[in-house]
């Protein structure tokens, strides 16, 4: 499992598919704010002049010689919710995130955020 402590380590390498095909390169880890556990990665996607960060589960993602490796195809990675590379994911787009890969959302007990960016 790919570990939030592993970020500084692994920040612009290669983000893969399942089938080993480049979505684009790790930019940063969200943890679930209820565990503290890495749950999203943000990947750089896009051309040089229309760059964007786009969502993408961290379960089951397991690291390799110079990538990361998530279980989700790279079409549905490429169209999931994105933030400009120097944005903030506001915590009223979260859901929409889970939603986009059918995943249970829940936001915390006093309506705080789920994911933090780390």
């Amino acid at each position: 499992m790919f570990e939030a402590g592993d970020i500084r380590e692994w920040r612009g390498h290669d983000v893969v598919d399942a089938d080993r095909r480049k979505i684009g390169t790790l930019e940063s880890v969200y943890v679930d704010t209820a565990t503290d556990r890495p749950s999203f990665a943000t990947v750089t996607v896009g051309l040089p002049t229309r760059r964007r960060l786009v969502f993408v589960p961290l379960a089951d993602a397991r690291v390799g010689p110079g990538h990361l490796q998530v279980a989700w195809p790279r079409s549905r990675v490429k169209k999931a919710p994105a933030i400009g590379t120097d944005g903030i994911l506001p915590v009223e787009d979260e859901a929409a995130i889970f939603a986009h890969y059918e995943l249970d959302y829940a936001p915390g007990a006093g309506g705080e955020r789920r994911l933090a960016r780390r």
